[in-house]
């Protein structure tokens, strides 16, 4: 009897350890950002809170899901655009779980499946695009794949929050291509952009024109100013330009010295449609030539003072 009583005592020792052990195991702590999706027997008995909690071992288990926001980045991928021009884009997925309980019993791996559900749309909504809509309307394509994952990721207990395309790369051809349609491009703004202002300063200049034709001072003025921003640089050469009232000027100087001489000034010519008498130049006499000497034997004409002709050389006679 006294050697059995130890051995009770030790088998009570062990049992007491371990239930000590059982009961510590079932304290579970949950932080605030987690929730705990409990089982009892393999069923489903409801969705733990944070904080402290006690999950009965072997009969209860528990599977802690993360309600923070995740990001999943989905990887480059070559797509080819409505318009069969291939590219390579990758793209970010923001997402967090709404539900726990259908995150974990209705899909196995909830974080695998947004990701390859998300690159499945990105094919699909790049592909039925053009690239010029890809290029330009980025916001726009991000926001139809979220709608299309969103529709299908809200039965998983998973939202959506965001997507987002990060990179698109074009071919190097395209780029090439691309670079030119932008230097036309610029190029027909340039020359647009002159001729306007080509047409703004003829306008101005006929303005300008027209005020100056008005006042016969302004146009004085305006030599005598141009002439002061010529004579600036000592470099420059200084053109005096006079103007179309000094034409006029040797006609009065005639009028006014005729007058002081009591004789009437020829007029002027103002009709344009008589022909003005033209003096003809005074021609000079004909120098008649001396006749030449001619050779008696070939009737070659030669010099007067000649004594051999420069053709058959023969002498001549005085």
């Amino acid at each position: 009897m006294d050697s059995v009583l130890p051995c009770l005592i030790g088998v009570a020792g062990v049992a007491a350890f371990i239930l000590l052990m059982l009961v510590l195991s079932g304290i579970k702590v949950l932080y605030q950002y987690e929730r705990g999706v409990m089982f009892t027997l393999g069923k489903y008995t409801g969705t733990r809170s944070p904080g402290l909690t006690i999950v009965i071992p072997i009969l209860q288990s528990m599977r802690r899901v993360d309600m923070r926001v995740k990001t999943a980045d989905i990887p480059r991928q070559e797509v080819i655009t409505k318009d069969n021009i291939p590219l390579l884009t990758n793209a970010v997925v923001y997402f967090r779980v709404i539900n726990p309980a259908d995150a974990i019993i209705k899909i196995e791996d909830y974080v695998f499946a947004v990701r390859q559900y998300t690159q499945a749309a990105l094919r699909d909504v790049i592909g039925n695009a053009e690239l010029d809509a890809v290029l330009t309307e980025r916001v726009m394509i991000a926001q139809s794949i979220k709608e299309i994952v969103d529709s299908e990721t809200s039965g998983w207990g998973v939202d959506l929050e965001a997507i987002k395309i990060q990179e698109i790369e074009l071919p190097a051809e395209m780029k090439r291509s691309m670079a030119k349609q932008a230097e036309a491009e610029r190029e027909r703004r340039a020359v647009i952009i002159a001729s306007k202002g080509e047409l703004s300063a003829s306008q101005n200049l006929m303005k300008a024109a027209d005020y100056l034709s008005r006042y016969p001072g302004a146009l004085h003025l305006r030599t005598l100013q141009t002439i002061r921003d010529i004579a600036a640089d000592p470099s420059e050469k200084i053109v005096v330009v006079l103007p179309s009232t000094m034409e006029s000027l040797p006609n009065a100087v005639a009028r006014a010295a005729g007058a002081a001489l009591g004789k009437e000034p020829a007029r002027e010519q103002t009709d344009a449609t008589t022909p003005a008498l033209v003096t003809p130049p005074p021609t000079e006499p004909a120098v008649e030539r001396e006749p030449g000497r001619r050779c008696p034997q070939c009737n070659v004409e030669i010099r007067p003072n000649a004594t051999y002709c420069p053709k058959c050389g023969g002498a001549l006679a005085d």
